[in-house]
């Protein structure tokens, strides 16, 4: 029964977007807005952790400029080496794979952080971005992981 639960619970982790921990939280202004700073870890990729900076606006500041439900797409991100790299089956074409995801907006609106596997590079290139319904916005930022053959597995082998 121990080891179905587990199981489970492995299964659950690979297929749910990873999760957010807040690390950090910077006050930018008296209206309390702020830059808030969560370490995402890729639930496919162990041994890389990012960090991704973004903007979280105030109540004062929702109810003097209006757009009560949104907050700015700008975000800022770094990824790093912490440990082992072991690679699961990840996505491989060109579109990437969605890592992690948060509402910035009461329905429409994400900010989201994309792997994409750059096989010509052997890098991984990790996106953030926010998705929007219509007028999206170009505001991305990125950081790479050089994949050297002495500090990564692949779980299934080398893709080739």
């Amino acid at each position: 029964m121990k080891r179905t639960l587990a199981a489970l619970a492995l299964l659950g982790a690979a297929i749910l977007p990873a999760q957010a921990e807040e690390v950090g939280k910077v006050g930018v202004d008296w209206f309390g807005n702020d830059i808030v700073i969560d370490a995402v870890s890729d639930p496919k990729v162990q041994g890389v952790t990012c960090h991704l900076a973004s903007f979280s606006r105030g109540m004062i500041d929702r109810l003097q400029k209006g757009n009560w439900f949104e907050d700015p797409s700008n975000a800022s991100i770094s990824c790093q080496q912490t440990g082992p790299i072991t690679i699961d089956d990840i996505k491989l074409g060109e579109d990437g794979e969605r890592v992690f995801s948060e509402r910035t907006s009461l329905i429409w609106k994400k900010l989201i952080i994309t792997r994409i596997y750059d096989k010509a590079n052997n890098t991984l290139i990790y996106l953030a971005h926010a998705s929007q319904v219509q007028d999206g916005s170009a505001k991305t930022s990125i950081s790479t992981i050089p994949l050297f053959s002495g500090n990564v597995t692949w779980a299934k082998g080398k893709p080739e």
